[in-house]
Order: C-alpha cells, then sequence, then structure tokens
C-alpha cells in the first residue's frame, strides 16, 4: 500500500514514487554518514515535504543497500537534527522544516496594519515573476508533467465551483512553479511565503476567490502562467506571473473596499433596528 500525506510525494514500501526510485543504492561507502547526506539532500531539493513518511526500516535499508543498524542510527541523528519526526500510528516523517519567515508576535501585528499586505503583494509580484522566469529557463520533462497535472486539477475544481479544492491546488501550483526554477534557496523562500498564504495572514482567499469574476480571471492567469512555462519562454513567463499578482493587488484593494461598505452597512442597519426598538418602547410609555 501507499504511504504518504496529502499531496505530498506518496512513497511506497520500496521508497519508490510514480516516476521512480527516490532513494537510490549507496555502492561505496556505506555509513550513516552517507545514507544521512541522501535523505539531506532530498529534503533540501524538496523531492521530501513537511509530513511525508519515511518508509519502513526493512525496506528502505535494502533500497539504500545499507544494514538496519546503519539506517538506524542515520534516522536516529536526522530526528535528533529535527529533520525527522517520530509520529504514533505514522512512523518516521519529514518535520516541518519550512517554519515561518516571522514569529507569532509580529504575524499578529501584521494582521492589523494593511501596509504590510501592500507590501507583501509587491515581494510576490516581484519573486513570482523571477521564478516563472527560471521556471520557464529550467523547467525539465517531469515538472512540466506536474505542472500540467496540477492546471488538470484546477481546471476540474473550478468547474465544478470547489472553492476550497480550488484554493489548495492554487497554492500547490505556484509552490510547483518554484520547485520548476531548481534553486535551492528561492524554493524554501517561497514555501515559507506560502505557508502565511495559507494561513491567511495577508489575504483572506475565501473573500478573493469569492469576488465577482475572480475565480474565472485567476484561472485564465494561471494557465497563462502554465502555458508560458510550457513554451519555454521566459520573458512570457514573467510577464504573466507579474500581471497575475498585479490582479492579486487590484482584487485586494476591491475586496478591502467592498467589506468596509458591508461592515458599515450592516452597522447602518443594526442603529436602525435599535433606533425601532427604542421608540416602539416609548410609545406605550406616552399613551400612559
Amino acid at each position: 500500500p501507499l504511504v504518504g500525506c496529502g499531496c505530498n510525494v506518496w512513497l511506497n514500501e520500496q521508497g519508490m514514487n510514480q516516476s521512480g526510485m527516490i532513494f537510490s543504492e549507496i555502492s561505496h561507502s556505506r555509513t550513516a554518514d552517507e545514507v544521512m547526506h541522501q535523505i539531506e539532500e532530498l529534503v533540501l531539493q524538496g523531492v521530501l515535504k513537511p509530513g511525508d513518511r519515511i518508509p519502513g526500516e526493512r525496506s528502505l535499508s535494502k533500497s539504500l543497500n545499507v544494514s538496519r543498524p546503519v539506517l538506524r542510527d542515520a534516522l536516529q541523528d536526522l530526528e535528533a537534527r529535527g529533520l525527522l519526526q517520530t509520529r504514533q500510528g505514522e512512523g518516521t516523517v519529514v518535520a516541518d522544516v519550512v517554519g515561518t519567515v516571522f514569529r507569532d508576535p509580529i504575524v499578529q501585528l501584521i494582521r492589523k496594519h494593511p501596509k504590510a499586505t501592500a507590501d507583501y503583494v509587491e515581494f510576490r509580484r516581484q519573486i513570482e515573476g523571477i521564478t516563472a522566469f527560471m521556471a520557464a529557463s529550467r523547467a525539465n520533462e517531469a515538472d512540466r508533467e506536474l505542472l500540467t497535472r496540477l492546471i488538470g486539477t484546477m481546471t476540474e475544481a473550478h468547474s465544478v465551483q470547489d472553492f476550497s479544492a480550488e484554493a489548495a491546488v492554487d497554492v500547490e501550483f505556484h509552490q510547483a512553479i518554484g520547485e520548476c526554477a531548481h534553486n535551492i534557496v528561492l524554493l524554501h523562500t517561497l514555501r515559507a511565503c506560502y505557508r502565511l498564504l495559507e494561513q491567511g495572514v495577508f489575504v483572506n482567499r475565501s473573500l478573493l476567490y469569492g469576488h465577482k469574476g475572480s475565480r474565472d480571471a485567476l484561472l485564465s492567469q494561471h494557465k497563462a502562467i502554465y502555458h508560458a512555462i510550457m513554451q519555454r519562454n521566459p520573458e512570457a513567463a514573467r510577464h504573466a506571473a507579474e500581471a497575475h499578482m498585479d490582479f492579486v493587488a487590484a482584487a485586494v484593494k476591491d475586496v478591502e473596499i467592498v467589506g468596509e461598505r458591508e461592515a458599515v452597512s450592516r452597522m447602518r442597519l443594526a442603529q436602525h433596528d435599535t433606533q425601532h426598538k427604542l421608540e416602539q418602547a416609548v410609545k406605550p410609555a406616552r399613551v400612559k
């Protein structure tokens, strides 16, 4: 049976995914250091993601061609360093090594100050443009296959109006573009950035997707980025990504304005109801 979680790398008990082996046999120095180096590289390159399960000791030692004591030493060392963790009922999984860009106190401040959202979108515009440019230049066949699957999932979720699925694959699509750029520092910076997006720190995605015309526009923009990468056109990919973020920035502002208007309208309605009740209460008193 397959083991894994969510949309992360799914590994079978031989340490394989659909594209083949991810754990390669160690032919020379079969030491714990060599085992650790291989797993570290998979985490660093984004092949193994937080929450991905590591195959069982017997099958993994066979895949790596090392003894089980050597493998056990390596896994214990990686767990002690915080790269792996053991979960009851799940076995050994990749730890949440992405973390967050900011600690909770600053995140709470950011939530209260609108300028931070504008700065976040401005930063995203620049980094998304660079990422799409690099992805169009560097994406290989496996990268393009993954993007094709994700854009298909996104289109399907859109067609059945499944907001939660569409919003989830939105983030995954952008993360995949980051992986296609084949730059380790960029990859992990983007993942930390998207973590804040998933948490709704800067943008309430339910409001964004619920905004009139946004869902259709966002799908069209994602497809434009996808096609530019598939056509290996870096400049077109950059422009498509920047145009996407320009739309997001404008939509966020519009959503905020609409939200403020609705808040004022609700207060007016509440005040009207309050005054009406007071007037009704006063009338009987006047009659007496």
